[in-house]
């Protein structure tokens, strides 16, 4: 499927964005306008399938998010950003894309949800109930960390509203069951985690992760939508591996 974009600035650094689910391409307004204020870079978001302005689709699947990413971007670029569920399906494009380097926010690489056994059959038996727990449980762990600024929560409200609900439980389980491959970056690759991390990806697993030659960075005090809560801090985080190390 050919995914709905945004293109911003003209310079010939090329960078792309890829929102996580319930999000879309606009909600990356922050990080967008400071690559396009610090010049030289043209930013391309997407919308994936069922969200945004994106077809609606009847496979939610990883695999058909990252096939669409594949046929929408082109191969090549200077950066790919992917957070959440947006980092899952970059795992699975960017040997195809072919980036000079992957940044991934909070990727959902492993999902702390059980699998295999009664319990597994349980929760996935009764996956809306036991997702909406987890959910209510994050939003506690939330309280005290930085609002969304008036437009971001626009912004937020305005990419619920277009999103294809159909799809959560699909994409958790999809997830779950079929994690990331452990194994050693196909591009020079750049994670950034937050306090939040461990639901998407585990500590043992970011430590392997490094082992293999990944950059694993960290940003304490915000949660998982940290590119919402400080978008400076997230852009300061990134800085040298989206400008290619360019100087202030």
């Amino acid at each position: 499927m050919k995914l709905a974009t945004q293109v911003q600035g003209d310079g010939p650094r090329r960078v792309a964005l890829v929102h996580g689910l319930g999000a879309d391409g606009a909600m990356w307004r922050g990080l967008t306008d400071r690559l396009v204020a610090a010049g030289g870079v043209t930013v391309t978001t997407v919308d994936l399938r069922g969200h945004g302005a994106s077809d609606r689709a009847e496979d939610y699947s990883v695999r058909a998010f990252a096939d669409d990413l594949v046929e929408t971007l082109p191969v090549g670029l200077d950066v790919v950003v992917g957070h959440s569920l947006g980092g899952s399906v970059l795992e699975r494009a960017v040997g195809r894309l072919a980036p000079a380097c992957a940044v991934y926010l909070d990727p959902g690489f492993r999902l702390g949800l059980p699998t295999g056994g009664l319990p597994g059959r349980l929760f996935w038996a009764t996956a809306p109930v036991g997702l909406t727990a987890a959910a209510l449980v994050q939003k506690w762990r939330s309280r005290g960390r930085p609002a969304l600024s008036p437009e971001d929560a626009r912004l937020r409200n305005a990419a619920t509203s277009r999103f294809d609900r159909r799809m959560a439980v699909r994409v958790f389980r999809d997830v779950a069951h079929e994690p990331a491959t452990i194994a050693a970056p196909a591009v020079p690759s750049t994670i950034v985690l937050s306090d939040d991390s461990r639901a998407v990806l585990p500590d043992a697993t970011a430590a392997r992760l490094e082992a293999l030659g990944w950059d694993i960075r960290r940003l304490t005090g915000l949660g998982h939508d940290f590119w919402l809560e400080d978008v400076d801090r997230t852009y300061a985080s990134v800085r040298d591996v989206l400008l290619g190390d360019r100087a202030p």
